[in-house]
């Protein structure tokens, strides 16, 4: 085994969003991310008894997760339309029960191990600014079920 000597960047994460269904996928890629921030916390709970001796004990009893992104909005260079995957996840923040969720994984663009997978709830913000500023959206994908492992797809 090599020991590890390059840093990772940032930008080395990739989102794509299901496009089509959970039972034929079509995973595009999330177009002008400028800022992404996966997490999964998990809830502790205090387990401590007197059997402990004194230490305290904790049980994990659940796990969230949410991914944070900051796009540059795209259109059409006739100003016609937006792109479609953030288009997708705009709609979807409007919709209730099964239009409200989205299929996303996220994973290393340079096909190291790290990739996930998992259902979201979208909320959309348009970040506003001055006369200068590109128009940009913040969204939370709020993790809805399991957040699962998988095989990075740009692995070689």
């Amino acid at each position: 085994m090599t020991t590890p000597t390059e840093d990772q960047l940032a930008r080395d994460w990739r989102l794509d969003i299901n496009m089509g269904t959970d039972l034929a996928p079509d995973y595009q890629l999330c177009p002008a991310i400028t800022e992404f921030q996966p997490t999964w916390p998990p809830n502790f709970e205090d387990s401590t008894s007197y059997d402990s001796d004194g230490w305290e004990e904790s049980t994990k009893t659940a796990q969230a997760w949410q991914i944070e992104a900051t796009f540059n909005r795209k259109s059409t260079a006739d100003s016609t339309a937006f792109s479609t995957v953030h288009e997708k996840l705009r709609l979807a923040s409007f919709g209730w029960g099964s239009g409200s969720k989205i299929g996303v994984r996220f994973y290393d663009r340079n096909g190291l191990p790290e990739a996930y997978k998992g259902t979201v709830l979208v909320e959309w913000e348009p970040q506003g600014g001055d006369y200068k500023a590109l128009g940009q959206v913040k969204v939370t994908l709020k993790g809805t079920g399991p957040l699962a492992p998988i095989t990075n797809p740009v692995t070689p």
